[in-house]
């Protein structure tokens, strides 16, 4: 956090303890469904999930992530126990894995990179910005690089499924955050880079009143 109280450009990313966050319910499915029946494991990471939704509510932080894991954790238990597979609970994630490299990939091809007008949008910004050539340039390269970061690993994670491997499959998945945090990095870069930082507050530097948004 600032000194301001403003959360700082990798907390609004969602920081590194949200990585280490999502890859805690795979790392307690692993173990105990090798130990135990299927449904033992997919209620211990339904559990752990709600643990860190409350551990977030405790220490007044943002629930979004939380909130979005759980249900995400949620939906791939729900599958796992449909299909009667332990692979199965990594199914969604692969297809988002996809679906997210397929539209980062055609968004840098329609020039409307998803890394900027995501963070824009998210900020309340103007996206005008994609007429600046610097900007449009720095989220091109934040955009592909979450590009092959989701296809690469829904591509190793589709193949580790089709062979039946679910126990490497967790362990690749989990592994996965190095990747996150990679491409996290390139789009604090982006956005750094394109002037899309926050402002200053006004009572800081009150000539801000009279600057028009950053874009």
């Amino acid at each position: 956090m600032t000194d301001q109280g403003e959360p700082t450009l990798m907390e609004q990313m969602g920081g590194i303890s949200g990585l280490v966050y999502s890859s805690l319910p795979v790392a307690v499915f692993i173990p105990v469904n090798l130990l135990s029946t299927l449904n033992v494991a997919l209620y211990s990471a339904l559990g752990v999930a709600a643990a860190i939704m409350l551990w977030r509510v405790v220490r007044r932080e943002n629930l979004t992530p939380a909130i979005s894991g759980f249900i995400g954790v949620g939906i791939s238990a729900l599958i796992a126990h449909l299909l009667g597979e332990a692979r199965g609970f990594y199914l969604y994630g692969i297809v988002l894995n996809l679906v997210w490299g397929l539209a980062f990939t055609i968004s840098i091809l329609v020039r409307r990179p998803l890394a900027g007008v995501m963070w824009t949008f998210v900020k309340g910004m103007s996206q005008d910005w994609r007429h600046d050539r610097r900007a449009l340039r720095a989220y091109d390269i934040a955009t592909a690089v979450w590009a092959v970061s989701f296809l690469v690993r829904g591509s190793v994670q589709s193949w580790l499924y089709v062979t039946n491997q679910a126990t490497l499959l967790g362990i690749v998945k989990m592994m996965g955050w190095g990747i996150t945090a990679l491409a996290t990095l390139v789009t604090i870069w982006a956005v750094r880079r394109a002037g899309h930082t926050d402002p200053k507050p006004q009572d800081e530097d009150e000539t801000t009143q009279t600057q028009p948004t950053a874009g």
